[in-house]
């Protein structure tokens, strides 16, 4: 589609020409002639103005805005629309889902956009089945597509692990059927690391994200357990052997 955005400022009277880019500053008269809509015919424009210019001016200005347009520098036409146009009507595919596996936390953030993990609804855990559906779900949607995206978040994850474990074991066995690969990501406060969920986690998870808000003090004052009190001395203990004994061919972060 052509198009073109025309203002002023500060008194001076400016036209842009949107596909191009080009960038005009006009007098009054070619102001006026250029429509938002598309040029007029040099005949109606003549009616339209002929209180207020002559034939002769309208005609000069015409010849040379019809000189821009045959340069793309006018009602220029968009390239991409072609393009666009054809992405809407293109079936689109999923390549990664976000599985909200605990609407819980066992630790009570002062800025926890979630809501201290309830997300202003209902303290719950997602049940196995509901995670099933949910890998089922976007092995179909994913099209084409092989490798796929699951990221597991809360609330804190780990409140379900039992879930989790039935979910990853459920997503191997479809990954041979659909010939896909699921790569498992996870988001945890790190409260709940043990040797037993270290070990599984960092078999099974392509990326491990370890949340801390900076020094003890700073955490301690924000990053609360639902008791009120600090959480630092427990949390950096475990993600320091987490990071320690993670697999060096596999990401983690630790974040704040």
């Amino acid at each position: 589609m052509a198009d073109i955005h025309k203002f002023t400022q500060m008194g001076q009277k400016y036209v842009i020409d949107v596909n191009s880019g080009a960038v005009h500053i006009v007098d009054d008269i070619v102001y006026d002639l250029l429509d938002d809509e598309g040029l007029k015919t040099k005949e109606d424009l003549i009616y339209e103005y002929k209180e207020k210019y002559s034939k002769e001016e309208i005609e000069e200005v015409y010849e040379e805005i019809e000189s821009l347009i045959k340069e793309d520098m006018l009602y220029s036409k968009d390239k991409y629309e072609n393009i666009a146009y054809a992405h809407e009507k293109s079936e689109n595919f999923i390549k990664a889902l976000c599985l909200n596996i605990a609407h819980d936390c066992n630790l009570r953030c002062k800025y926890c956009f979630a809501d201290e993990g309830e997300y202003k609804g209902k303290r719950e855990l997602m049940s196995p089945g509901v995670g099933k559906k949910a890998i089922d779900f976007v092995i179909e949607k994913s099209g084409p597509r092989k490798n796929i995206e699951v990221d597991l978040f809360g609330g804190e994850p780990l409140m379900a692990f039992s879930t989790i474990k039935e979910i990853v074991e459920y997503a191997k066995e479809q990954e041979e059927k659909h010939n896909k690969t699921i790569r498992f990501t996870m988001t945890t406060n790190g409260t709940l690391l043990n040797q037993e969920i270290m070990d599984y986690l960092d078999k099974n998870m392509g990326n491990i994200v370890l949340s801390i808000d900076g020094r003890k003090e700073i955490n301690d004052n924000v990053r609360v357990r639902v008791d009120g009190s600090g959480s630092y001395d427990s949390i950096l203990p475990k993600i320091k052997k987490m990071v320690e004994m993670r697999d060096k061919t596999k990401q983690y972060y630790a974040r704040g």
